[in-house]
């Protein structure tokens, strides 16, 4: 098999075996060369150790040194080499407490975690394959490196990282390796938050964001996500609905396209109805005030995940907000614009519209149409560039201290009344007409 190796992976392998030592591209990159997707990062492999890699490149940067990756930086790129090595025990479940180097290909390829992550490549010997990855990627299936408890001992995320190949690529869980990841997702509790959210995230953008039901399945979410557990299972008997909660909520993350924003928002967009279900006595489910709940329940965890504030601040307003209705008119489309926000009223329309195409048919063409006519109301609010926010509006607190308020709450409540009568009336919104309305209400 012939992979074609970008000229400065090339430039880095040849360097090496000029100087006597073995190299190859190693491990994703040889897995989605062969898969015919372009690789994200090139990393290489190599018998040279850490001191040699440095002497034979002139711009390096230790980023692993003591684990024997050395980055080499080529013009505006930069690519790990690392040393072939050999793990000593793992104490924390993620990091060998000692690492020896070798000379043996198979040794290092050996500590790695899936078959189709364990390949090598060169042009000289070609493909590396020792322990079967080209036939796991034919068949279309994760399989750990030798014995699966032993890898996922090693570091507890490769629990995770199974299901995240599974949804980035489509594949299936090998049987050992699944019931390994049985016995041991509880051991995901020892893995920092800031790598589960990397990902889940990678889970939920993926081409196949329902493998978090597997993650379910697998007892992994119980760990990492016991939200999801609570809508496993809850019925939503009403006419609006055809889903569980949970099973709703996955056909909503496919609705929308493959955004961190939109897909978080439609994880949790539903987490609160478990909590809020109430049942009539016609047999009825209702839901009220879930909106409200799944935004309390999105900070919580998102917080717990350590996501930065404005990925948080985006997603939990979108959140409170995706069951926000309104007839479709002018003047409810600018107010919607102004609670939510104009720059988030897309994501809005398309989390609402998400939402309503994972629901059963009952009142749907009603419910899309209104969702278009909301979508030319916006894009007709900006191309007439009316006033939606107190920026958009033509008095400043100074134009009205001008004509005799005070600075203070009541400047502050007048503003906000303007806007409102400029959000109903647009063509009110004329600086002389605002004044003079300010004059009247002061008795000026």
């Amino acid at each position: 098999m012939k992979i074609v190796l970008p000229n400065k992976v090339l430039m880095i392998i040849l360097n090496l075996q000029m100087h006597g030592h073995d190299a190859y591209a190693v491990g994703g990159c040889v897995r989605d060369s062969i898969l015919a997707k372009k690789p994200q990062d090139w990393d290489i492999t190599t018998s040279a150790k850490p001191a040699d890699i440095k002497r034979m490149f002139r711009r390096t940067v230790d980023t692993g040194i003591e684990h024997g990756t050395v980055t080499v930086l080529l013009g505006k790129d930069s690519f790990e080499v690392t040393t072939y090595r050999i793990d000593g025990v793992y104490e924390d479940n993620r990091h060998p407490k000692e690492v020896r180097f070798t000379n043996n290909l198979e040794e290092d390829l050996k500590r790695r975690d899936f078959t189709i992550n364990a390949m090598a490549y060169n042009d000289d010997v070609r493909l590396v394959d020792v322990f079967g990855g080209m036939k796991d990627l034919n068949y279309h299936l994760i399989r750990c490196v030798g014995d699966a408890k032993e890898r996922f001992s090693e570091d507890a995320l490769r629990i995770l990282r199974a299901v995240r190949f599974s949804a980035q690529l489509g594949f299936s869980i090998e049987k050992s390796t699944e019931a390994a990841i049985k016995e041991l997702a509880p051991s995901l509790q020892h893995v920092s938050a800031e790598r589960i959210r990397a990902e889940l995230v990678k889970i939920l953008v993926s081409s196949h964001p329902e493998q978090i039901r597997e993650a379910y399945r697998l007892g992994i979410t119980r760990v990492i996500l016991p939200e999801w557990d609570e809508m496993e299972g809850v019925a939503q008997n009403t006419p609006h609905h055809k889903y569980d909660v949970a099973e709703h909520t996955v056909q909503a993350i496919k609705n929308v396209k493959r955004d961190k924003i939109l897909r978080l928002t439609m994880l949790f967009h539903d987490m609160g109805k478990p909590a809020m279900k109430t049942t009539d006595e016609n047999g009825r489910d209702h839901f009220k005030g879930h909106a409200i709940v799944s935004e309390e329940l999105a900070n919580v965890v998102m917080r717990r995940l350590k996501f930065d504030n404005d990925t948080i601040k985006k997603v939990t307003r979108l959140v409170c907000y995706h069951d926000y209705r309104v007839e479709a008119t002018p003047q409810n489309v600018r107010r919607a614009m102004n609670r939510i926000g104009v720059e988030l009223f897309p994501y809005y329309l398309a989390v609402r519209l998400a939402d309503v195409k994972a629901q059963s048919v009952y009142q749907k063409r009603e419910k899309v149409e209104n969702i278009i006519k909301m979508r030319e109301l916006y894009q007709e609010a900006l191309v007439q560039e009316h006033c939606v926010t107190l920026h958009d509006l033509a008095v400043t607190g100074k134009d009205l201290m001008a004509i005799g308020m005070e600075p203070g709450q009541k400047l502050g409540s007048m503003l906000q009344e303007l806007l409102e009568w400029v959000i109903d009336d647009p063509d009110c919104n004329k600086k002389e007409i605002l004044c003079e309305y300010v004059k009247e209400k002061l008795g000026l």
